[in-house]
């Protein structure tokens, strides 16, 4: 063994004659399971290589895209009083029709006819506006006629005041005159006194110019005095004019606030007829209120006041209807560290409950059961539950949504990201890292482009 000797050592044929090393000798199944492990190794390897859809996988419910195709409930517009049912739960119901009649309750709308009543009041406001319109009319006529009467009044004075102007002329020109002959008169006498003095005149002659002078001066006092008068009437004449423009003047400012007050009386009448055309169109559209309708077709779900003579509030809710025509949607919510990966556009993979699926991660390809969607929508806000909610439509390039798929479902959706070697994937998740940004070429990424189907997706029969 050493080579220290050249004799021969039969180890062989001493381990043949032994027990023991015939009882470890290794098994050839053993040599298999190597060769097997080996192999398996070589597969390992080369599955590391192969490639791996990334996702994001989150859990939804079925919803409808549009939201009036969404579950809703009718409330009560009006207080009132249960009275009787026209539909049952479960009952398919068009819009319009009836479903709950509703009585009243409030003490001032008891009287049946308030409607017509409160016509009769704007009537008989509409009769009192024409007799205020005919009232203006007479009053805007008497202005007028006033305003007539006063011109001519003023005309009538002003043709006195002219006459009395001329009269005074006239008495001044006659004072002027007799001022003239008692100036003569005067002189006469002076010169037939002198005479007379002298003795050249006689005592008849003296006096004879005496009574002249007396007489002219009687005349020019006549003068005087009728001049006078003339311009008392002037002044007269003048002080009339004056108080004829202020009666008359007095009389068209009451006039006028007659109008006016009459015109306030007509607008007033006029806001009190606009306030009955509202309480009538109130009063007829509350009466309209007693019927609950039906606000589109769809299916009773529940009635939330049942009762026959229960009293609702406004506002209250009376029953829950489903629209009988919607297109169905998936509405899921992601984690904030996935929504840089989600766009308006991406392809999600989706499992309904109640449907058959197998669904292998990594490779959709070879996936069945499930349905494909297009993201339409992703909130601007994160929701109370800390993610943020997606709107998922049907992808109209794939196969349609079950039939019987009812709205409230649950689901389970896989967003499709890149496509990975497979080692990179388990280095990934390893190292805790978020899968790779990727924009496929074929989704919109813009924010608030909607891809929603063509043809409605799913109408309930």
């Amino acid at each position: 063994m050493l080579n220290i000797s050249n004799n021969t050592v039969h180890c062989e044929e001493d381990i043949r004659n032994l027990q023991a090393p015939l009882r470890n000798k290794l098994a050839h199944w053993h040599i298999s399971a190597r060769n097997l492990f080996l192999v398996l190794l070589a597969i390992f390897f080369i599955f590391l290589f192969l490639p791996w859809t990334q996702n994001i996988q989150a859990t939804g419910k079925v919803t409808t895209l549009r939201p009036e195709h969404r579950p809703q409930t009718i409330h009560a517009t009006i207080a009132g009083r249960v009275e009787k049912w026209h539909v049952m739960e479960g009952q398919k119901v068009h819009a319009g029709d009836t479903i709950v009649f509703l009585s009243e309750v409030k003490t001032d709308y008891f009287d049946p006819e308030i409607v017509q009543r409160v016509g009769n009041q704007v009537q008989a406001k509409e009769s009192a506006i024409v007799s205020y319109d005919g009232k203006v009319g007479a009053l805007e006529s008497q202005i007028a006629a006033m305003e007539r009467e006063l011109v001519n009044k003023t005309q009538q004075i002003e043709n006195k005041v002219r006459q009395a102007e001329l009269k005074i002329e006239s008495d001044r020109a006659g004072v002027e005159q007799a001022n003239v002959d008692i100036q003569i008169a005067r002189r006469q006498f002076d010169g037939i006194r002198n005479l007379y003095d002298k003795g050249l005149k006689s005592l008849t002659e003296l006096e004879e110019k005496k009574a002249k002078l007396q007489e002219s001066d009687a005349k020019l006092v006549g003068a005087q005095n009728k001049l006078a008068s003339s311009q008392n009437d002037l002044d007269i004449y003048k002080t009339e004019w004056q108080l004829v423009r202020n009666e008359y003047a007095n009389k068209i400012a009451k006039t006028q606030s007659d109008k006016f007050s009459t015109l306030s009386e007509k607008y007033d009448a006029q806001g009190s007829v606009n306030k009955l055309r509202i309480e009538r169109e109130n009063y007829s559209r509350r009466s309209s209120f007693y019927h609950i309708l039906a606000p589109q077709n769809g299916y009773v779900v529940q009635a939330i006041t049942p009762g026959i003579g229960e009293i609702i509030k406004e506002g209250d809710p009376v029953v829950s209807i489903l629209p009988a025509d919607y297109e169905l949607a998936v509405e899921m919510y992601i984690r904030p560290m996935d929504l840089p990966l989600i766009s308006v556009g991406r392809q999600v993979r989706f499992m309904f409950d109640g449907w058959p699926a197998f669904f292998f991660s990594g490779w959709p390809g070879i996936s069945l059961g499930t349905f494909a969607g297009r993201v339409v929508a992703i909130d601007r806000n994160i929701s109370t539950n800390g993610k943020f909610r997606l709107l998922v439509a049907p992808d109209p390039t794939d196969q349609p949504w079950p039939e019987a798929l009812q709205v409230g479902g649950g689901a389970r959706g896989i967003a499709l990201l890149k496509n990975v070697p497979l080692w990179y994937e388990l280095w990934r998740i390893l190292n805790g890292f978020p899968p790779d940004l990727y924009q496929d070429g074929s989704s919109d990424t813009k924010p608030g482009n909607s891809l929603t189907p063509k043809a409605p997706i799913k109408k309930a029969k």
